[in-house]
């Protein structure tokens, strides 16, 4: 098979990794890439935004599966012009990128659908937002666009909600606001591969939002996660595929969407059970490093089935044990990230350990820094504190001139100190 992967942050880095692996696979090109994944793939420079520049490299290039990465194409409508030239698409088409497109529309499918998630208001106004948020007191205010993981504030008083309704209505993504009641509980990550009826859940994982240990500092687009997140068990991951998963395709299908793609669900176990806090489209980031670690499958004919709407396993097997990747970031992240700057990495990676490039680009010969997030280190292990120790060793050799990561990753997860099944 030949396949093609749009993208080129740490998330298609693993892909790429996962899929190479896979004896399906002739050829693999990665549109754009990066450096890491250049060793992996050919990478061609691209606008993946547009349809027809990236359904004419797939007929050059005789594609016969399209795996989409990140979230912009599949909002751009990339999947639906793809499918129209008759190529098998791994992702949503546009009315199902909505979803996360439109944090607006994610609550009207839960709404119809019945999905457990938080109280909430919508509003087109900012200043009428602000005003309602001042009565709430302690709230989370969302814009309803794609804000690249920094539209979202959880405020801890009417005042710092009132002002995060202004900030966050004068960007583009906040033309509608959202006002959402706090939820308590620890955060995770449940992907699904779907067909449009089927899916097969991936093991539950969790990121780690803020910049700085001890989850302190501003939100960022994910600073590391481990998986699995054993503290949801398995009788409620099948609780989650039951209410959320399946009701929420089966929404989509009323509206004639066949949602073919990665179906995320952020949720919050509260202590009335999971909650959604969200819906994305895609595999997260940086989630997806450390699932395709513990992936323990090949993976191009469980994303061809889902493509083809031929799904059959509602089970992935998955490696004994825990992976956890921990995030480096460029200096002054995530506010004003630096870039250019020379990235030493080691002579050789250990066993059990990957690194995966995200904001990095090559300068002649130098790999220097080209993005806020950089690189991902991950490492598996037996125990998730053998995996946290292996990845942090990785990241300290791994150094540029002001990079700095959590040393936190999996800390808190709790009960988690044995084997991972």
């Amino acid at each position: 098979m030949n396949l093609l992967l749009l993208g080129g942050g740490g998330r298609e880095h693993a892909l790429a990794w996962k899929l190479r692996q896979s004896p399906l696979v002739a050829s693999l090109v990665v549109a754009p890439g990066n450096p890491g994944i250049a060793a992996l793939a050919e990478c061609v420079p691209l606008e993946i935004t547009n349809p027809l520049a990236v359904v004419a490299l797939a007929r050059a290039r005789q594609i016969d599966l399209v795996v989409v990465g990140p979230e912009a194409p599949l909002v751009a409508g990339v999947g639906d012009a793809l499918r129209q030239a008759g190529f098998d698409v791994f992702g949503p088409d546009a009315a199902g990128a909505r979803i996360e497109g439109s944090k607006a529309f994610a609550k009207e499918i839960m709404r119809a659908a019945n999905v457990p998630t938080a109280r909430f208001e919508l509003f087109g106004d900012a200043e009428a937002a602000a005003k309602r948020a001042l009565a709430w007191g302690p709230v989370v205010v969302k814009a309803d666009g794609l804000a690249a993981g920094k539209g979202v504030v959880v405020a801890t008083s009417g005042e710092e909600a009132a002002r995060a309704c202004r900030e966050l209505g004068a960007l583009p993504a906040g033309q509608t606001i959202l006002l959402e009641e706090v939820l308590t509980g620890p955060e995770l990550s449940v992907m699904a591969l779907c067909d449009g009826e089927r899916f097969a859940m991936l093991a539950p994982s969790q990121d780690h939002k803020r910049v700085f240990d001890g989850d302190r500092g501003p939100n960022t687009g994910g600073m590391g996660a481990y998986a699995p997140a054993n503290f949801l068990d398995a009788g409620q991951l099948e609780q989650v595929g039951r209410e959320v998963i399946a009701p929420t395709l089966a929404e989509l299908r009323k509206r004639g969407c066949s949602f073919r793609g990665v179906l995320y669900a952020g949720l919050m176990l509260t202590p009335s059970g999971p909650r959604v806090l969200e819906f994305n489209a895609r595999l997260g980031d940086p989630e997806t490093q450390v699932l395709m670690m513990q992936l323990d499958c090949d993976l191009v004919p469980v994303l061809r089935a889902c493509a083809r709407g031929e799904l059959q396993v509602t089970v992935l097997p998955q490696r004994q044990g825990f992976s956890v990747g921990i995030v480096l970031a460029a200096e002054g992240y995530p506010e004003s990230p630096k870039t250019g700057d020379a990235i030493d990495l080691p002579a050789s990676v250990p066993a059990q350990a990957q690194v995966f490039h995200a904001g990095t680009k090559r300068t002649g010969t130098q790999l220097v820094t080209s993005g806020g997030r950089v690189i991902t280190a991950c490492a598996h292990g037996a125990t998730l504190a053998e995996a946290r120790a292996r990845a942090a060793t990785l990241a300290e050799s791994i150094t540029w001139r002001g990079r700095h990561f959590r040393k936190d990753i999996g800390a808190g997860a709790p009960s988690l100190d044995l084997a991972g099944g």
